[in-house]
């Protein structure tokens, strides 16, 4: 029987993902040869205390529990919106975790980022260069392997390594977790790039393509995003089998074409109420104490006249707990952690 949700936001690790039915026949992937998922600590760097106590401490609302499932049946992009400081790139740690997908893979968007960019990277100069120490090794007699049987180092696969968003596709055999952050910064034409991509859950490598010419098997051993180990590509051309994971997160900065839109399940993140302050406050902090609770009050009070992050109050509260103050050194700190973020926000008394 189908697992609905798959996802649950209780933060507790299960293999649910195996429980997911079978996706709608257009979208419904066939790549291989089939990877398996790689371990949860293959990548150090997606297990830092910060990413890990995100990830731990998450409070899914029951609209988020409910379209992340709705994105991962429908194998389609999870676009995240709202005001700075509600969690949005915590969401894919969070469900990364739950459902043991693996180390997170994450692409920071910048009005300089392509497509190219998070698919692959390819350093021409690098193979130059390793082709002419090969050419200078004394005893050299051509071939693929230097003197004495050493690996030549100037094919191209050994100076392209694989993106976020190129590691992602690759044929997996459960789905990747994908973070492309802040895709409202991107230049206009990136969400445009991303829809064939994203549709076709597939890409090209042209270096590789024409180099596949040359190899009886056509098969590339390339570095993958956030390991230093090998997965094979063969003639170029990268398709997935589990459709990845991906979240998209946007500030709002800009509005998306229609063709991008209706690719993306939509989530908007709301400033959290008083309950969901007292979790998450919770969940990082252990219980509220009563002058906790009066900062979650006076938090909720000033955040309709400007954005507030939820971050601000918990390092207010921690403060609080732990540096000894007085009660008035206390208010006058919480107001200066809890600044409001934007340019247009009314002035008031905390």
């Amino acid at each position: 029987m189908p697992l609905w949700p798959v996802y649950t936001g209780t933060n507790e690790p299960h293999d649910g993902i195996a429980e997911l039915p079978a996706p709608p026949p257009w979208r419904d992937f066939d790549g291989g040869p089939v990877l398996p998922a790689p371990d949860a600590a293959a990548d150090t760097a997606a297990h830092s205390p910060d990413r890990t106590h995100r990830a731990e401490t998450y409070q899914a609302t029951e609209e988020t529990v409910e379209l992340v499932n709705a994105a991962l049946y429908l194998r389609r992009p999870l676009l995240v919106t709202g005001p700075p400081g509600t969690g949005k790139s915590s969401l894919v740690y969070a469900v990364a975790r739950e459902l043991r997908l693996g180390p997170v893979l994450r692409w920071n968007i910048t009005s300089r980022s392509t497509l190219h960019d998070g698919l692959y990277q390819y350093d021409p100069l690098s193979r130059l260069y390793a082709a002419r120490q090969e050419a200078a090794r004394p005893g050299r007699t051509g071939g693929t392997g230097g003197a004495g049987g050493a690996v030549d180092g100037s094919g191209i696969e050994h100076h392209l390594r694989l993106g976020p968003l190129g590691t992602a596709l690759l044929p997996y055999d459960r789905p990747r977790a994908l973070l492309i952050d802040e895709i409202d910064k991107s230049d206009l034409d990136l969400p445009n790039d991303l829809l064939n991509v994203l549709e076709e859950g597939q890409y090209e490598i042209p270096e590789l393509v024409r180099a596949s010419r040359l190899t009886p098997d056509g098969v590339a051993e390339v570095l993958a995003d956030g390991t230093d180990e090998r997965v094979p590509v063969a003639r170029g051309r990268v398709r997935c089998r589990a459709f990845p994971f991906v979240v998209l997160t946007s500030n709002g900065e800009r509005e998306f074409p229609p063709a991008f839109l209706r690719r993306c399940v939509t989530l908007h993140l709301r400033q959290p109420d008083d309950r969901h302050l007292a979790e998450i406050v919770r969940a990082h902090l252990g219980e509220p104490d009563a002058y906790a609770r009066t900062l979650i009050e006076r938090f909720l009070a000033r955040s309709g006249a400007g954005d507030l992050a939820t971050d601000q109050l918990l390092n207010a509260i921690y403060l609080a707990r732990s540096a000894g103050l007085d009660a008035g050194s206390l208010d006058r700190l919480a107001e200066q952690l809890m600044p409001y973020l934007g340019q247009s926000a009314q002035s008031d008394v905390f």
